[in-house]
């Protein structure tokens, strides 16, 4: 099997709906990732009241990533959802997304997918560049969420 092909099924693993769990450090950084996740990364890591999210692809729930921007856009906000919420965060948590995109022409069509994921008051502060097609965010936990 190629290493890209071990890469594309690692992320699907990471992806797939499983229980996650939490390696906390002594200086209370929490790490969360699915239980079964042989991934050298943590989807979601928490310091204090923030949380990392790992850049997400447009992987489906069936493990495909689709050629329509829009389909993948779609995956891909709902997989930085699953990630988020692995570690007890929502979308309306999400203060920060960097946008990658390889073709900014298509800027417009994304956004017709990525402005659903949120409330029309909760947009959160954005970046964007031209690259692969990746989205990356930052959550924050209230006192009360912890």
């Amino acid at each position: 099997m190629s290493q890209s092909i071990r890469l594309i099924c690692l992320v699907i693993t990471l992806l797939l709906p499983v229980q996650s769990i939490v390696f906390a450090s002594d200086a209370g950084i929490g790490f969360y990732r699915a239980a079964s996740s042989k991934a050298p990364f943590s989807p979601a890591v928490r310091v204090g009241n923030i949380i990392y999210l790992s850049g997400q692809i447009g992987f489906t729930a069936e493990g495909k990533l689709p050629k329509n921007l829009k389909i993948q856009a779609k995956a891909v906000m709902d997989n930085v959802a699953v990630s988020a919420a692995r570690a007890g965060a929502t979308m309306d948590d999400i203060f920060k997304c960097t946008v990658m995109i390889d073709d900014i022409s298509r800027w417009a069509e994304f956004n017709e997918v990525y402005v659903t994921s949120f409330k029309p008051e909760r947009l959160p502060a954005r970046s964007a560049f031209g690259a692969a097609f990746e989205v990356e965010c930052m959550a924050y936990l209230a006192e009360e969420k912890k």
